[in-house]
């Protein structure tokens, strides 16, 4: 995700200009027809207006909030990974012993090989979590060209399969072909692996069980991730969200044109810019809400 102190304004331009094209001819044509027509009855009092938008600002905001909660939660999970990473690597090293059954066990071998499956698994859960979901907002027309200006993912552009045989023999390549859930299935090698370094003697019975305990957290957090990724921000509540606002943001001009008509035939032509940035406030208050539901579909956010 981007860290910097806040995205930079052409940035931010960049992400929301087609928001702004799309204000600036909402607020135009009315203001058009107002001044070239004169018809009064254009403009509507505000506080039927105001209304709407308190409405909207509020099942926004809670939109958000609870978007706010899925990447947390996300980042939680995220943290879990990276500490039962740090343990399965310490406890391979310090646990696995260098001889079993009076045969020359290679334990440096055997080091690296659990330890590369650990990083095959995690490679194949990031090229999974990357996979598109129907309600995600990585085919947005902004987010697409934000993407290609400005970063890339690797997962959506690169092959699993490639990134895979960097850490995996010929032989559990070929096993993970025959199936979907390309991480899970990495983990059932580990535990397989396990056990026969169990029956060979390299792996004492008490460490045997805190490996495989280790290994059930980190099938934990996968489920959890995954938990994430196909169950999606309950779609009514998104709907009346992105209702709200385009309400709003539709009726804004014709009650800015009635405002800004009591000060002077030309001071309705401001009703463009403040209905462009009012606008522009609410709407981006909702796509931040959007992009920020799917913390793992690859968006700058």
């Amino acid at each position: 995700m981007y860290t910097g102190t806040h995205f930079p304004l052409p940035q931010t331009l960049c992400w929301t200009r087609r928001q702004i094209y799309w204000l600036f001819g909402i607020a135009l044509i009315p203001t058009l027809l107002y001044v070239t027509t004169g018809w009064e009855g254009l403009g509507i009092p505000w506080v039927p207006i105001g209304l709407i938008g308190t409405a909207a600002a509020f099942i926004a905001g809670f939109r958000n909030n609870a978007t706010y909660d899925r990447v947390w939660e996300a980042r939680t999970i995220y943290g879990a990974i990276v500490n039962s990473s740090r343990t399965w690597g310490i406890m391979v090293r310090d646990l696995v012993r260098p001889l079993g059954d009076g045969q020359d066990v290679d334990a440096t071998e055997v080091h690296k090989r659990l330890i590369y499956r650990h990083i095959a698994w995690l490679t194949a859960m990031r090229y999974q979590l990357r996979q598109p979901r129907t309600w995600e907002s990585t085919q947005w027309g902004a987010n697409l060209e934000y993407r290609t200006r400005y970063y890339q993912v690797e997962e959506q552009s690169g092959d699993v399969e490639t990134a895979l045989a960097v850490w995996l023999s010929v032989d559990e390549l070929a096993r993970l072909r025959s199936v979907s859930n390309r991480a899970a299935q990495l983990l059932v090698l580990q535990g397989e692996d396990l056990s026969r370094l169990r029956s060979r003697g390299a792996i004492e019975a008490n460490a045997h069980v805190a490996l495989e305990q280790v290994l059930a957290a980190l099938l934990n957090s996968q489920g959890a991730c995954e938990r994430i990724k196909n169950f999606p921000y309950p779609r009514q509540f998104a709907t009346l969200s992105l209702a709200f606002v385009r309400l709003f943001v539709y009726t804004l001009p014709f009650g800015l044109i009635g405002e800004f008509a009591k000060l002077g035939p030309h001071a309705v032509w401001l009703t463009i810019p403040l209905c462009v940035l009012l606008g522009w406030t609410f709407s981006v208050l909702e796509a931040i809400g959007e992009v920020s539901e799917n913390p793992f579909e690859g968006s700058a956010n």
